[in-house]
């Protein structure tokens, strides 16, 4: 490899000046003239070891900027760097993610006879990693002839950060495999825990279970770090049990232990197990909960909709006045979106002094999901408007929003300029909701097609947006082409024939009712079954179809008759294509008034007080009896009734929903 000798690094005009504190380090910038007047001051300005100290403090401040004019400055007085001197000098290179400064100070650290030492090379691997340029880092890694644990994990990380965890592992496997010649590259728990990241990002059975006999053997499940990752790649492959028991075998555990143990439960949907884990973290009193903690306990009460658990976070957010942190800030909002209370989360978005991409995206995916899509638009031009480049979760946002409300130019418009305008490929999830959006408004063929000619592939959940769609439309080919690939992908799932079924159904074709019913037995799937949850007083009630297991279900039922006098009055008509079974229609209108969101609206109306809002969580979609249903409860004892289905919030009041009977 030719080398060139390089000019001294330009890498910025002038150096900041720091104040002196203890020890000879230095905090804080300022001006180059002030930092020469320090330095004249208090050191020798040809003193090496009083620059390392500037550009070391500053690069580990986070003031990279200052640390790279530091470094300059010290190059313009034709000082000798040693090798203490680069390391750190890179590492603002890396955070900056400014490769170019890096390949300078790559090329000075050659000049000067560090082309081979081991700890300025892991830190120009380091750099190139998260520059992204691993093809450079890899060059570098093969030119070292004897590296040692810190060389090979930062060429590791490398390969994780930039998305490649396979090859990280393979590289793992080639260090182990030479690890016997080279006591230098004996394994630490750094190297254990960047491995173990790797394995967090593939889903390969039994890789994690192989690697934490490794842990246990080398004696490395002691460290905290170590648990800290195993745990975290045990819950990405959907091993909560195995998570809790690394967890429970911890002999000493940090702030980072409890966070990932209330992060798994939360990303699992176990949100009371996640608030138990941070009332043991509470109760143990050797650890703080920190900004980390609360945005984790806000993401459990967004999953299960408990606006009361969700309020008391936000209440002690406030009390550790966190308001201003941007992750925080952005957890209320989501969480406030997703329990129901749109209003609550503008209002917190409103007060946010900062604003990332990720508030915004959560705005626009609020009020997209309440069926708000010329709201969520505004705030997407809004973000436009300040200079914030949405990413690729922001269309998705967008182009959900546009689905749930039926914007189909809109949605077409932003999906077509998203690349060349915003440099945002495509990706699945944009496609999904493209077909969605087109299945939903009846442009089933222009959906089919777009899936055609799409340059990505295909997966389930694109297809079950087109079959439902198609079950709106009764359109019946279109639906069995895609019930097939659904089937193909995604064989385990009983969704897609119960939905198939529906349309056969729809279409009075009861001989192929039967049959899917005959492929799901033979196949040994079942229904998922429906329910929904309501929070009164503190407690959560679950209701399922049919529900004879409340201790209330009588007084449920009987007053759900007294309604249905009422309703009957008001104009309603059972919509007996909800009920997919060729049964007669006195069976079929039972059947109906056993829905699981029913018993539980009625439920909340029989116990709060009147005029007081309810709030229904269901698991599956709602259908189109309970949405017309619910419509006329609304109006018949004047309250707000708030339903989160698995698609979309309806809010119902005075007779109409928000979704526009659109959904």
């Amino acid at each position: 490899m030719k080398r060139k000798i390089p000019r001294p690094i330009p890498l910025v005009s002038s150096p900041a000046t720091q104040n002196p504190r203890r020890h000879g380090h230095f905090y804080s910038t300022a001006s180059n003239a002030n930092l020469r007047t320090w330095f004249d001051k208090y050191f020798e300005k040809t003193n090496v070891h009083a620059w390392n100290s500037l550009i070391a403090d500053l690069a580990r401040s986070g003031d990279s900027l200052e640390s790279l004019r530091a470094f300059s400055s010290m190059r313009k007085l034709n000082l000798i760097p040693n090798r203490s001197t680069f390391p750190c000098a890179i590492k603002a290179c890396s955070a900056l993610s400014d490769v170019r400064s890096g390949q300078q100070a790559h090329q000075q650290a050659l000049v000067f006879g560090f082309e081979f030492d081991l700890f300025v090379s892991s830190a120009l691997i380091d750099m190139y990693s998260k520059c992204g340029q691993l093809g450079d880092a890899k060059n570098l890694f093969d030119e070292i002839p004897q590296r040692n644990i810190v060389v090979w994990t930062s060429l590791i990380n490398g390969y994780v950060q930039n998305e490649y965890p396979l090859q990280g592992l393979s590289l793992f496997k080639e260090l182990l495999s030479r690890g016997d010649d080279d006591d230098e590259s004996s394994v630490d728990s750094f190297a254990m825990v960047s491995v173990l990241t790797a394995c967090s990002r593939l889903s390969a059975e039994g890789m994690t279970e192989g690697l934490h006999g490794f842990v246990v053997k080398c004696g490395f499940d002691r460290d905290v770090g170590v648990g800290n990752t195993l745990l975290d790649a045990y819950a990405k492959g959907g091993s909560v049990g195995m998570s809790r028991k690394v967890f429970d075998g911890m002999t000493d555990r940090d702030t980072v232990s409890w966070n990932s143990m209330i992060t798994v439960y939360a990303q699992s949907g176990l949100a009371g197990e996640a608030f138990e884990a941070f009332s043991a973290m509470v109760k143990g009193g050797l650890t703080r909960y920190n900004a980390v903690t609360l945005s984790t306990l806000l993401l459990a009460s967004a999953h299960c909709g408990s606006l009361r658990a969700g309020k008391c976070v936000h209440d002690q957010v406030i009390v550790m006045g966190l308001l201003d942190n941007v992750v925080v800030g952005t957890s209320v909002i989501d969480m406030y979106c997703k329990c129901g209370q749109v209003q609550m989360a503008r209002k917190s978005f409103d007060a946010m002094e900062v604003k990332n991409v990720r508030s915004w995206t959560a705005m626009i995916a609020g009020y997209g999901m309440h069926g708000l899509a010329r709201e969520a638009l505004d705030v997407f031009y809004q973000m436009l408007g300040v200079g914030v480049r949405p990413n690729y979760i922001t269309f998705i946002s967008v182009l959900a929003a546009c689905s749930h409300a039926g914007l189909v130019d809109e949605g077409r418009h932003w999906f077509n300029v998203m690349n060349h305008q915003f440099q945002v490929e495509p990706r699945l999830e944009h496609y999904s909701c493209m077909v969605d959006l087109l299945g939903r408004a009846g442009h089933l063929h222009e959906a089919y097609d777009l899936i055609k000619r799409m340059k990505v592939r295909s997966d389930f959940i694109l297809w079950g947006s087109l079959l439902a769609a198609c079950r709106i439309h009764k359109n019946l080919e279109l639906a069995e082409i895609s019930a097939q690939r659904l089937f193909e992908l995604d064989p385990s799932n009983s969704g897609y024939y119960v939905l198939l079924s529906h349309i056969y159904a729809d279409a009075g074709r009861w001989k192929d009712v039967e049959r899917m019913r005959e492929l799901m037995k033979d196949s040994g799937l079942v229904k998922t079954p429906g329910f929904s949850l309501i929070e009164l007083n503190g407690r959560v009630h679950v209701f399922l179809v049919g529900d004879k297991e409340h201790p209330h279900h009588e007084d449920i039922y009987r007053y759900l008759e007294e309604l249905g006098v009422k309703l009957q009055r008001a104009g309603y008509v059972p919509d007996m294509t909800s009920v997919p079974h060729d049964i007669d229609e006195e069976e079929k209108e039972v059947n109906l008034r056993g829905h699981s969101e029913k018993l539980a609206v009625a439920f909340g109306i029989m116990n709060s007080v009147p005029g007081a809002m309810i709030q229904v969580m269901k698991n599956l979609r709602v259908c189109g009896d309970c949405h017309t249903v619910i419509k006329l409860i609304s109006k018949i004892v004047n309250r707000e009734i708030i339903v989160r289905d698995s698609k979309r919030f309806h809010h119902f009041k005075d007779g109409f929903c928000s979704c526009g009977d659109y959904w």
